[in-house]
């Protein structure tokens, strides 16, 4: 039979399960578009900038069965999409990224758009794949899905020319999609080294991460028959629930809270699963990892890289926990509950959460405040979708999330403005529960405009812009050591005027009065499918532990003669202002 490319590209798609594409037509791919308008079970949402489509293709990969999808054109479109598509590659999300290509049947030369795309996009995908004929479209397609969801998760690309889209061409029988299965169960020889080690341990502590996203069972699990306290990293911090008395916080070195560092003291055998001990995740390195680390993940290169492991273990978290657990149960008893362990990390946390509320904030919003308003207003199946910045850490440190999977943020990759647009991907994935968006005013800035595709698409989402006129994560990094903030300082925005701008509703919460009320308020237009745009006058001036616990870290690393220098140039620039 004979079947155009844009066909075969959507009955791949459809194949796949995609429900939406992302993107914005041109030259190279209408014909795509005209094939995707006639499907009945995938919608092609127009976005306001292919960047702010691949932060919605990948929120909308984290919280959902289905992959986030790009229909971009080449060149422009596909630069602009590129920051969404690197923070999908560094932080293991799945992604297809469908990009039309020029023609291949005709000679010319500079057509429109022509550049090497695939040397582009190598340092930021997993693979790429280059379509010269129709019948490669579907098994390719295929393929790429494939790459995509196996392994380590991550963003593929695939150019399909424009003349492929446009014409005919015999196919033959068209195959049809088989998932693959589960990767293989570990050795019983590299479970039993683990669970000797666990058996032996006095402290052992857990320490998880986006790899564990469909484990809380086992989690819950394996910590409770341990009495092991559990810590995330910032991307996994929603795997486990914060409500769990064994549950400590973000990370557990110099930058992590209280509960956590005490918890983890005494730990002599650490269980670390689908983390990669990446910058963030440690506080800047700062964290002790015992001799007896287990370290189990998907991808292989990651054990060694920063921490050596007494026993590493590559696989899917979803195959290795009830194989590790299994073996446990058998192996020893479950530990009788730990009351003392359970007692402190509650205090530490209630003692760490009475700090911020003796802040004196001035006036502006406490965010302890702020976030227990938040928490109260909204059930514990609502989604989090979190930017870059210092609000980061705030969300991660007073913000508890007790659903799995319910909160999202940038974190290798760390792209301001991701969350404007990653909250509509959370939406179209979670329609039926609240997505409330944090993000700060210079993050807010650069995707602001992306809100016309909620209003569009009757995405009722609330987005709490803190507002404190300053890239405040860095402001605050600037200031310690050079007492001046070159640059982050930001010029004020009319925030209601971009809300009358996308089409959302207006609120502002000017200090702790405000809260309830306006939270209230926001909740009950995004109830009606219209956005909420909430300006926060936050504080910012009391510092996170992440924050103050980096600089620590950081500081005892420099030389002595480096230690001299920051000091003297401290307090020189203390001194003349």
């Amino acid at each position: 039979m004979k079947k155009t490319g844009a066909w075969l590209a959507r009955y791949a798609l459809e194949q796949l399960g995609v429900r939406y594409t992302f993107g914005i037509p041109g030259v190279q791919n209408t014909e795509l578009y005209d094939e995707l308008n006639n499907s009945e079970s995938i919608t092609p949402l127009l976005v306001a900038h292919e960047g702010g489509g691949a932060f919605i293709a990948d929120g909308l990969s984290r919280l959902s069965d289905t992959v986030g999808t790009l229909v971009v054109v080449p060149a422009a479109g596909l630069t602009h999409a590129s920051s969404g598509i690197g923070e999908a590659f560094l932080d293991g999300v799945p992604m297809l990224v469908i990009c039309g290509g020029i023609r291949t049947d005709i000679p010319w030369k500079y057509q429109l758009h022509q550049m090497d795309l695939h040397q582009f996009m190598r340092g930021i995908t997993k693979a790429t794949y280059m379509i010269e004929r129709q019948e490669q479209i579907v098994p390719m397609i295929f393929d790429a899905y494939r790459t995509a969801t196996t392994g380590e998760p991550g963003p593929v690309f695939i150019e399909l020319p424009a003349n492929l889209q446009m014409f005919a061409a015999e196919v033959g029988t068209l195959p049809t999609w088989q998932a693959p299965a589960l990767p293989p169960p570990a050795s019983a020889s590299q479970i039993d080294a683990a669970v000797a080690l666990l058996r032996e341990a006095r402290h052992p502590a857990l320490f998880v991460g986006w790899g564990t996203r469909d484990c809380l069972a086992e989690l819950s699990a394996l910590a409770e028959h341990l009495q092991a306290p559990v810590a995330t990293t910032l991307q996994g911090f929603s795997m486990f629930p914060a409500n769990h008395p064994l549950h400590v916080g973000f990370g557990f070195g110099e930058a992590a809270v209280p509960a956590a560092r005490a918890a983890f003291a005494d730990c002599d055998v650490l269980l670390a699963i689908g983390t990669r001990f990446a910058e963030i995740a440690t506080g800047s390195y700062g964290v002790s990892v015992p001799e007896r680390l287990i370290h189990i993940d998907i991808n292989p290169k990651v054990f060694n890289a920063n921490y050596p492991a007494r026993v590493a273990i590559e696989g899917d978290a979803r195959v290795i926990l009830p194989q590790l657990l299994a073996a446990l149960r058998e192996a020893m008893p479950a530990a009788p509950v730990n009351s003392a362990l359970q007692a402190k990390i509650a205090a530490d946390k209630q003692a760490y959460r009475q700090s911020w509320y003796a802040h004196d904030s001035k006036g502006r919003v406490n965010p302890a405040r702020f976030f227990d308003a938040l928490r109260a207003a909204n059930p514990a199946e609502a989604v989090t979708v979190v930017d870059d910045g210092n609000h980061t850490y705030l969300v991660a440190e007073l913000m508890p999330i007790l659903s799995a999977r319910s909160a999202i943020v940038p974190t290798d990759f760390n792209a301001m403005g991701y969350a404007v647009p990653a909250a509509i991907g959370a939406k179209l994935a979670r329609p039926d529960v609240p997505v409330n968006c944090i993000i700060g005013d210079g993050g807010f800035r650069m995707t602001c405009m992306e809100i016309i595709t909620a209003t569009q698409n009757r995405l009722g989402i609330v987005y709490y812009v803190f507002c404190d006129g300053e890239l405040s994560q860095i402001a605050q990094a600037q200031e310690i050591p050079y007492n001046r903030k070159p640059c982050t300082v930001l010029a004020p925005v009319q925030i209601d005027g971009v809300a009358h701008a996308v089409g959302a509703a207006f609120f502002r919460i000017a200090g702790d009065a405000d809260l309830h009320k306006q939270i209230a308020a926001a909740n009950a237009i995004a109830l009606s499918g219209q956005p909420a745009i909430v300006e926060v006058a936050i504080d910012y001036s009391k510092r996170t532990a992440f924050t103050e616990g980096v600089v620590k870290t950081n500081f005892k690393r420099f030389t002595l003669a480096q230690k001299a220098r920051a000091i003297g140039r401290v307090l020189v620039r203390k001194i003349t202002g």
